[in-house]
């Protein structure tokens, strides 16, 4: 008698464990919910070349400096901007306008002229309007072609990684307007 009712107990724990596995089971497969491991991944990759101004003048400054060094550090060490400069598609400021290249850069080398830039480049034109691309990481700014790296993107560009390499463009720059060109490669959903 007692070896009858344990093997029912053990019977009806079995019988019911699997109805509960199966109920689970089949609800998750009704689910209208994918989560990102499920979906297929189809990278897209994505070629911008651009220019942007930075533009010191006193009426109309595009790029700021908010923190100054002492007179005995040398490279201008710790000097600190803030920019909100002009993207576009030609060299010249009069050339279309495509977004903005807004951010924050300093001098972080005391060997070199090494600058760390944290900079979003926000496209308010053409395809990727509303979009951005973000980047961060050194910029050796007197050598051209310098590499850094995109380490994001939003809207069109979300999930973007890649890299941007910068030249300046001397040969049109003064002083008070320096322009950078930017070819970006991304790669991205």
């Amino acid at each position: 008698m007692a070896l009858s009712r344990s093997f029912f107990f053990l019977l009806s724990l079995t019988l019911i464990s699997t109805q509960i596995t199966t109920t689970n089971g089949v609800l998750s497969q009704q689910s209208n919910i994918i989560l990102p491991s499920e979906q297929p991944r189809t990278e897209k990759l994505t070629h911008i070349h651009f220019f942007y101004h930075d533009i010191r003048d006193n009426k109309n400054p595009t790029i700021v400096q908010i923190i100054d060094t002492p007179k005995n550090v040398p490279n201008g060490f710790g000097s600190t901007f803030m920019m909100d400069d002009a993207m576009t598609e030609g060299p010249e400021l009069s050339s279309n306008h495509i977004g903005r290249a807004q951010g924050l850069s300093g001098l972080s080398s005391l060997q070199d002229l090494g600058m760390f830039m944290l900079t979003n480049f926000v496209f308010k034109e053409g395809e990727y309007g509303g979009s951005s691309l973000s980047m961060l990481g050194r910029n050796p700014i007197s050598e051209q072609n310098r590499e850094m790296p995109i380490v994001g993107g939003t809207g069109f560009f979300r999930f973007a990684r890649g890299f941007a390499i910068a030249n300046s463009v001397d040969s049109i720059s003064t002083p008070e307007h320096f322009v950078v060109e930017y070819n970006i490669t991304v790669s991205h959903p």
